[in-house]
């Protein structure tokens, strides 16, 4: 049995239910501020699943390297490792304003200290994932399948501190989230992201602070989901809006699952605006060749589970067909998963997105122009960085490709 916790608060129970399911059960005379999901209401019901546990219980399990070090270190103890063993040993931290603990435990978060000055200017290269993966893989409750972990910045302790006493949990909570990559699998995959994201910024769409270490082997990005109280924001990927596990954050249109979807949760004073800021990261993804934009890479934040909520900051934005050379879309667009011409986005700014032709066609230039600035900089890194030459220029080529056929 695992206590789930919104807003530091305990806000119910999640167990194991039938053969293969879970339920969860809320509290009897929980506010309904406290509910754990914009889409689990509060109420005196169960809220069950069949398979699994509940998307938004899944949203931040671990994949890849981390979710493998975990069942290594933690099955023989658990004698199983299902998802609900893994939530119970990353509950404690993770993204967003949920937290999990054993059903008889209070909440603490209690992440290491870790200066991200050290990381930035690391020269352990293949043994700095492995030293990290060993102090942060039971903090890091973030999902994805890039090798990467969630630690609490030596340097930005001293300003938590000065937080309301209020904050004192989240205080203790991670503030960056570090990403790396294999060797001889995505080679260079810090620096592809550290450029994808120079382009997000230049488009004027909003990025958390990110820093590329000096030999390109870590990516360190800012907690976006961090209040300046040190309080968390809630996030919801669109897994979790459509209802859907982690496995199946490939599935549906592009049309259904993102830009229908978002418009039944954005405020109407907003919607016109957020839509507009989810159509430039869509076309920046085209743009840039990412086929790895799925429905875990968009997501919501918000205050207040039952207010406005507003597309979040833009993360996990990559060039795929560097490592992919025939990578298509993650979703599919008008029927297809091949990569869509100007005249099919154009299409899906008219009918989706609500806009009108003369607030459309800028914004192609617009992501041309952040794309041509973000190259000149890769140019310039490259020559300072001779390990970063080959996959610089095949992003340059797929960037030209990119922009042609958008």
């Amino acid at each position: 049995m695992i206590r789930v916790w919104s807003d530091g608060q305990n806000a119910g129970v999640l167990d194991r239910h039938g053969a293969r399911g879970s339920t969860f059960i809320y509290n009897r005379g929980i506010e309904e501020g406290r509910a754990v999901s914009m889409t689990m209401p509060v109420r005196l019901a169960s809220w069950d699943q069949s398979i699994g546990i509940h998307p938004i219980f899944e949203m931040n399990l671990p994949e890849g390297a981390l979710r493998e070090r975990l069942r290594l270190d933690f099955s023989k103890a658990l004698g199983t490792f299902d998802n609900l063993d893994l939530l119970s040993i990353v509950g404690r931290s993770q993204i967003g304003r949920l937290r999990y603990t054993s059903g008889d435990a209070t909440l603490d978060e209690e992440v290491p200290f870790q200066s991200v000055d050290e990381i930035l200017a690391a020269r352990r290269d293949g043994e700095l994932f492995s030293f990290m993966l060993h102090k942060f893989a039971q903090y890091s409750g973030i999902s994805g399948v890039q090798p990467k972990v969630m630690i609490r910045d030596v340097g930005d302790a001293a300003t938590l501190q000065n937080f309301s006493l209020g904050a004192s949990q989240s205080i203790k909570g991670a503030t960056h989230i570090v990403k790396f990559w294999n060797k001889g699998e995505y080679d260079q995959l810090a620096a592809n992201e550290f450029f994808c994201l120079r382009a997000a910024e230049k488009c004027g769409l909003d990025v958390p602070r990110y820093r590329l270490s000096d030999n390109g082997a870590a990516l360190v990005v800012d907690r976006f989901d961090l209040r300046p109280d040190g309080s968390y924001c809630g996030m919801e990927d669109f897994c979790v809006l459509n209802g859907y596990q982690t496995e199946y954050k490939y599935r549906g249109s592009y049309e259904t699952a993102l830009f229908k979807r978002v418009g039944e949760f954005l405020p109407d004073a907003i919607k016109a605006q957020e839509l507009k800021k989810l159509f430039t990261l869509f076309l920046l993804n085209c743009a840039v060749r990412n086929g790895d934009a799925h429905l875990k890479n968009f997501a919501l934040i918000y205050d207040d589970v039952n207010g406005p909520a507003r597309m979040a900051p833009v993360y996990d934005v990559v060039t795929t067909t560097v490592y992919l050379p025939r990578d298509v879309l993650a979703l599919q667009l008008d029927g297809s998963t091949r990569l869509p011409s100007r005249k099919q986005l154009l299409s899906l700014a008219l009918q989706r997105c609500k806009l009108s032709e003369a607030q459309a066609r800028p914004l192609f230039e617009m992501v041309a122009d952040a794309m041509s600035d973000a190259a000149a900089e890769m140019r310039v890194y490259a020559k300072q960085h001779p390990e970063f030459v080959q996959i610089a220029s095949m992003m340059l080529d797929q960037w030209e490709l990119g922009l042609k056929h958008t």
